[in-house]
C-alpha cells in the first residue's frame, strides 16, 4: 500500500483527527474471551492491513481512546449506491475501503513522508483497496484503485465544519481525502463502482510502522538487488538484495511506498507490490502462532489504534472484534488481489482512466458477489430490474455511438444511425445517433450516469432484449448512452453472448496463498 505523496514517492499533507465522540467499549470480558481476542487479533490485522490497525481488535477498554472516527459517506444522497442485497440465507457480503493516509500531522509522520512545505496541508488517499467479503464468508476479494486514476469526485459536505466542496470531474482520486476527510473517498467509490461501501479504515505512516515492527517483519522478495533512489531525488529509499528479506519497520513503509525500483516504475506496479506484502502477512499472521503473546500484541495495541480512524459503526473495539471474527472464516487460499482495470487518459499525460468495459465487469462482480477466484458458485438470475420506474418510451432520450471497432476489424459505418433509427420506430423518438464518435466495445453495452435513469436505461435494454447484466451506471457518460458492440455488427436483432462471469485478465489477478510472488526490479534501479 504505497502511501506516496503527489509527485512520485514524495509526499504530502496532513491526517484527519475523524470528528466523532470517543466512546469507551466494554471491559471485564474475562481472561478466557481475552486470551481468545489476542489468538485472532494479528490475523484480522493481515487481512485489513494498512486500514486497520488489527491490534484494536484486543478487548482492552482504554483502547477505545485511541479510535478516532469520523462519519462515513459524505456524498449526497444521489450519488451513493443501493445497500447489498442479501442472499438466499440471509447473508449480505461485506465492503470496507482500506485507506492509506499520507498524513504530515505529527512530527513522526513529517519525519517519515518528508516534504517538510506539506506539513499539516491536506491528505490525500495515496492507498485505496476495497476488501470486499462474500456473503457466505467463503471468499474475499480485494481491488486495488491506482492512485494516479482519474475520476469524478462528487459534491462532499465536511461533518465538522458543514464547508460544502463541490463535484470534481476527471481529478486524481486521491484528492477526495482532502474534502472533508475519508468518507468523500467513500463516497467517490460508491459514486464510481456503485458498490455499496459498509465501513473505511484509514491508517498513517507511523501506524505502519509500528505495526510492522510489532509483528517482527514481511517477508517480501525482488528478483534483483534494488535501491529505489536516482540521481535527481525521486524513489522511497528502499534498498534490499535478490531474493527474500523480512522488512519491517522503515523498511516496510519503504516497500509499500515504492514506485521508482519497480517494473516500470509506475503506480501500477507499485500497487502489485502492496498485493505481495499482505498476501505475505496474511500468510505470516496465521501462520505464526508466537504472535499469540498477550505483551506482543498489547505492544502493538497501544501504537496502533492511534493511527487509526473508521467510520463511525467501527467505532469501538467490540464493534472492530465483532468484524475479525468475519474476516478469519475466509481461508487464504480464497482471497483474491486485483487491480482496477486501466488505461492511460488521453487528456492527462501520466493518469490512467478505469477501462471501459473491463473495469465496469470487475464492480459488477463485486457488486453482484461472484468470486474473482472463479471458484464460487455462478449467480444464474443476473442483474435485478431497478425500482425507478421508467418514462415514457417517447420521452427518454439516449444517444447512441458505434462500438463495433475490434482489434481484428474496422467499424462497421453507420452502425449508431441503425440502431438509433431502431429505437425511434420502437417509439424511442428521442434517440439520436452519435454519428462522430467511434468506439471499440467488445460487448453491447447501455450506460447512464445515475439513479434517477437506471429504470429508463433498463427500459431500453428491454426494448432491444439486451440483458440487464450490461446496463451499467459509469460516470463516463452525462446521458443514457447505447454503444453498439462487436457482438452486433449486423441487423437489427440483437443475440445476447453468454456472461462468462469471468475475473478480466486485465485485473491482474494474484491468490493469497501464492508464495511465489517476487517482484521485478527496473534495470535503472539495481545495484
Amino acid at each position: 500500500m504505497s502511501l506516496t505523496p503527489r509527485d512520485p514517492d514524495a509526499t504530502t499533507e496532513h491526517g484527519r483527527h475523524g470528528g466523532g465522540r470517543r466512546r469507551k467499549g466494554p471491559g471485564g470480558e474475562g481472561k478466557r474471551r481475552r486470551r481468545r481476542v489476542l489468538r485472532w487479533a494479528a490475523i484480522v490485522l493481515a487481512v485489513v492491513i494498512l486500514g486497520t490497525a488489527g491490534a484494536a481488535y484486543l478487548y482492552y477498554q482504554h483502547l477505545n481512546a485511541n479510535i478516532r472516527k469520523d462519519a462515513l459517506n459524505l456524498g449526497d444522497e444521489k450519488d451513493r449506491a443501493a445497500e447489498s442485497k442479501a442472499n438466499a440465507a440471509g447473508q449480505t457480503p461485506l465492503n470496507i475501503l482500506l485507506i492509506g493516509s499520507d498524513a504530515r500531522d505529527s512530527k513522526e509522520n513529517q519525519k517519515l513522508g518528508g516534504a517538510k512545505d506539506t506539513f499539516n496541508t491536506a491528505p490525500r488517499a495515496d492507498v485505496q483497496m476495497l476488501l470486499h467479503v462474500s456473503a457466505d464468508r467463503t471468499n474475499m476479494s480485494v481491488v486495488s484503485m491506482p492512485r494516479d486514476t482519474l475520476v469524478d469526485i462528487p459534491k462532499c459536505t465536511d461533518p465538522d465544519n458543514g464547508k460544502v466542496y463541490g463535484a470534481l470531474t476527471s481529478a486524481i482520486t486521491n484528492d477526495s481525502l482532502g474534502r472533508g476527510g475519508p468518507g468523500c473517498t467513500v463516497a467517490t467509490w460508491e459514486k464510481l463502482t456503485d458498490i455499496h461501501i459498509d465501513h473505511f479504515m484509514m491508517i498513517d505512516f507511523a501506524g505502519v510502522v509500528s505495526m510492522a515492527d510489532a509483528i517482527g517483519g514481511v517477508p517480501v522478495c525482488v528478483d534483483a538487488n534494488v535501491y529505489s533512489k536516482s540521481s535527481d531525488g525521486h524513489g522511497s529509499g528502499l534498498k534490499l538484495k535478490e531474493g527474500t528479506t523480512y522488512v519491517k519497520g522503515v523498511q516496510a513503509l519503504q516497500w509499500l511506498r515504492t514506485r521508482y525500483g519497480f517494473e516500470d516504475n509506475t503506480d501500477i506496479a507499485r500497487a502489485k507490490a502492496q498485493h505481495q506484502y499482505m498476501n505475505a502477512m496474511v500468510r505470516q499472521l496465521r501462520e505464526n502462532a508466537t504472535l499469540g503473546n498477550p505483551n506482543e500484541l498489547r505492544k502493538l495495541a497501544e501504537t496502533a489504534t492511534k493511527a487509526l480512524t473508521v467510520d463511525n459503526g467501527l467505532g469501538t473495539v467490540a464493534k472492530l472484534y465483532d468484524l475479525s471474527k468475519e474476516l478469519r472464516k475466509v481461508p487464504t487460499k480464497r482471497i483474491t488481489m486485483t487491480t482496477m482495470p486501466w488505461q492511460y487518459s488521453t487528456t492527462n499525460s501520466g493518469r490512467v482512466v478505469p477501462r471501459p468495459g473491463d473495469a465496469a465487469k470487475l464492480f459488477r462482480l463485486v457488486r453482484e458477489d461472484i468470486a474473482l477466484d472463479g471458484k464460487g458458485k455462478k449467480k444464474s438470475a443476473g442483474a435485478k430490474a431497478s425500482s425507478d420506474p421508467a418514462a415514457a418510451d417517447d420521452k427518454i432520450a439516449v444517444q447512441v455511438q458505434n462500438g463495433t471497432r475490434s482489434g481484428t476489424q474496422p467499424a462497421v459505418s453507420g452502425r449508431a444511425r441503425t440502431i438509433a433509427q431502431l429505437l425511434v420506430g420502437k417509439g424511442f423518438t428521442e434517440a439520436v445517433a452519435d454519428t462522430a464518435t467511434v468506439l471499440s466495445e467488445e460487448k453491447t453495452v447501455i450506460r447512464y450516469p445515475g439513479a434517477d435513469l437506471e429504470g429508463d436505461a433498463q427500459r431500453i435494454a428491454k426494448s432491444l432484449g439486451v440483458p440487464l447484466s450490461s446496463v451499467q451506471k459509469s460516470t463516463a457518460v452525462s446521458a443514457i448512452t447505447l454503444v453498439v458492440g462487436a457482438d452486433w455488427r449486423t441487423g437489427t436483432t440483437y443475440t445476447a453472448p453468454e456472461d462468462d462471469d469471468r475475473t478480466p485478465s486485465s485485473a491482474q489477478v494474484i491468490n493469497g496463498s501464492d508464495k511465489k510472488q517476487c517482484m521485478h526490479v527496473n534495470p535503472g534501479y539495481t545495484w
